[in-house]
């Protein structure tokens, strides 16, 4: 791809190009059901998992086919129309709302075009559910390592937008490093090809520019992924601690052996009180004050030594147990209890905010101990639990929506957790992504140089900024086209 030269900002008449005439158009594309025009009918697109941004569409569209895609998207170009690309909804940074503007869905794209598991890769559409893929998979003992939690209902696409982690990315990393190729349609209509299946390639890492760029580069019409072969053993281990301090300080000591745990999850007393409570329920002992949830994998020679290690060293830090899962069963059950810890909030109470952020792993007992001080001093309730062995912390704040001065001191609350994990050296987002929950936090890191490159790279892919506008960078920085509201994130939650 050649470098774009910088175009003009679209002019706010180009959302007058959304009426009932292209709704028309797009219906002989993707069929009339397929377009959803109506207020009533787009209720269920203002939103995604993260509670606290509505944002109407001005219409909706759902192609079904590649051809489908490309040519709503040249229809949209033709017209100078912007549009956001959307998955599954269950992102956690509002990164998906289009506020006046059109929603294109890819949820019905879900074709596993190929599986190649000599070369251990597959191709697919990017509605294709994130689990989905693993047991297309599973049949050759291969899987797709990047797990969000919500791999049940995620997909493909959403998570090369986001560049979606899980639990077990501390040792198999994160989206970006699953990928091998793209085949992206550009705003502009244009269709190419990033990235190949032949190693490393002569050029600019494009694949890895497009990974994480929260839709704000074009849609993803096909996607290679790389994947994994299934470990010899898996050996999932529960240890339960009376302090977090000591849970964190344990976290520490088992990565400065140089055993590399699949995934290294901390859930504290409040999170576990929710999922025991729930039909979630794992048998998480509701009187300890933190639990690590560690998974060990690889090659069986070896593996029980390093089980030994572990469980040696979380007792030397503190542990009050130790609990080995006995079979697939238990193992499933604990991490069922991980996985759903999020739905299993809605308990404590009707809304719930999901950050995420991360800070140096030897950092961990500090910051826990200041968000703590934080939920206090704001009379919040912060649940813990998160990926700790990479320092991807999930403080989650539940909370009334419908109570103004509740909503208030959770948006001050928010904005202290995110200002003192960057100020412990960290950064505002591991996986969830910048969307329009982060837009405020982006000058807390970067540089107003930084944030010109972006827009920079930016306009290489879209030069009319009309993909998912109004996202990840300040709209001052990037000169961004004020169409609508969604260019000015409301600084309130609710």
């Amino acid at each position: 791809m050649a470098a774009t030269s910088v175009a003009s900002a679209p002019s706010v008449s180009a959302t007058s190009s959304i009426d009932q005439a292209l709704a028309d158009r797009l219906a002989a594309i993707v069929g009339a059901r397929r377009v959803l025009f109506r207020p009533s009918e787009l209720l269920t697109y203002t939103a995604d998992a993260l509670p606290s941004y509505f944002k109407q569409p001005a219409l909706a569209v759902f192609p079904g086919t590649r051809d489908e895609v490309v040519a709503v998207v040249r229809e949209l170009a033709a017209c100078g129309v912007p549009f956001v690309p959307r998955g599954a909804g269950t992102g956690l940074s509002g990164g998906a709302l289009a506020d006046g503007v059109v929603l294109v869905g890819l949820n019905r794209l879900t074709r596993v075009i190929s599986v190649d598991p000599d070369n251990m890769m597959a191709t697919v559409e990017p509605g294709v559910v994130n689990v989905a893929l693993s047991r297309a998979v599973g049949a050759y003992g291969l899987h797709y390592a990047p797990d969000p939690s919500s791999q049940a209902a995620c997909t493909i696409g959403g998570n090369v937008a986001e560049n979606a982690g899980g639990p077990h990315c501390l040792k198999y990393g994160v989206t970006t490093n699953h990928i091998l190729a793209l085949e992206v349609i550009l705003p502009s209509g244009e269709i190419v090809t990033l990235g190949g299946t032949d190693g490393e390639n002569e050029g600019y890492d494009l694949v890895g520019a497009f990974v994480g760029s929260e839709g704000c580069f074009g849609i993803a019409l096909a996607i290679t992924v790389r994947l994994s072969r299934n470990p010899e053993g898996v050996r999932t281990l529960l240890a339960d601690f009376m302090s977090i301090d000591a849970a964190a300080q344990t976290v520490s000591a088992i990565v400065a052996t140089g055993i590399i745990p699949a995934a290294l999850e901390m859930i504290d007393q409040a999170t576990i009180r929710a999922v025991e409570s729930s039909i979630y329920a794992a048998g998480y002992p509701t009187d300890a004050a933190a639990a690590l949830l560690i998974e060990l994998d690889g090659a069986i020679a070896g593996l029980e030594h390093d089980v030994e290690t572990v469980e040696t060293l979380c007792r030397a830090n503190g542990a009050r147990t130790v609990r080995i899962a006995r079979d697939e069963v238990e193992r499933t059950r604990l991490w069922q209890g991980r996985k759903k810890a999020f739905g299993a909030m809605g308990r404590v109470s009707s809304h719930l905010v999901v950050q995420d952020a991360v800070v140096p792993r030897t950092k961990l007992p500090e910051v826990l101990a200041q968000i703590h001080r934080v939920s206090q001093q704001n009379r919040v309730k912060v649940c813990n639990v998160f990926h700790a062995g990479d320092g991807n912390l999930h403080p989650n704040i539940a909370y009334d929506a419908s109570d103004a001065d509740e909503t208030a001191r959770v948006h001050v609350a928010m904005r202290e957790i995110m200002t003192l994990c960057v100020d412990a050296g960290g950064t505002i987002t591991g996986e969830h992504g910048v969307g329009l929950d982060k837009i405020a936090y982006m000058e807390l890191i970067f540089s107003p140089e930084s944030l010109a490159a972006m827009c920079t790279l930016r306009e290489v892919f879209d030069p009319e900024r009309r993909s998912n506008p109004g996202k990840v960078v300040p709209v001052h920085s990037c000169r961004e086209w004020h169409m609508s509201p969604a260019a000015r994130p409301s600084a309130s939650l609710a």
